[in-house]
């Protein structure tokens, strides 16, 4: 249960991430309060989820997922570049997460 709070709290941060294109600064108002209601659901489960786990495991693990995946979001629905260098240190992110789950505290 504590990894799948830790992973929703990592979708949440993808979806402030994203979220924060929207708002246009915050000067539109439902962008901006979706935005807001992510970012404090997001830092409520990381809250919840370093309960369970080492503080540097549990940030670099939340971290490593919005990066992940607001990177994925930016190629997707932004049209932001997909070069081999930005795909390759994706991949080494997901290798440090997996090397964290690996190493410890699961």
């Amino acid at each position: 249960m504590k990894w799948l709070t830790l992973i929703v709290a990592g979708l949440f941060e993808i979806g402030w991430a994203a979220g924060l294109k929207h708002t246009h600064g915050f000067s539109r108002l439902w962008p901006s309060v979706g935005t807001i209601a992510a970012m404090v659901i997001s830092l409520w489960l990381l809250g919840i989820a370093m309960k369970s786990f080492e503080i540097g495991t549990a940030y670099a693990i939340w971290v490593g997922v919005g990066v992940v995946g607001t990177t994925w979001l930016g190629i997707v629905l932004f049209g932001e570049s997909a070069s081999a260098a930005k795909l390759a240190s994706v991949a080494l992110i997901v290798a440090g997460v997996v090397g964290l789950k690996l190493a410890g505290n699961s």
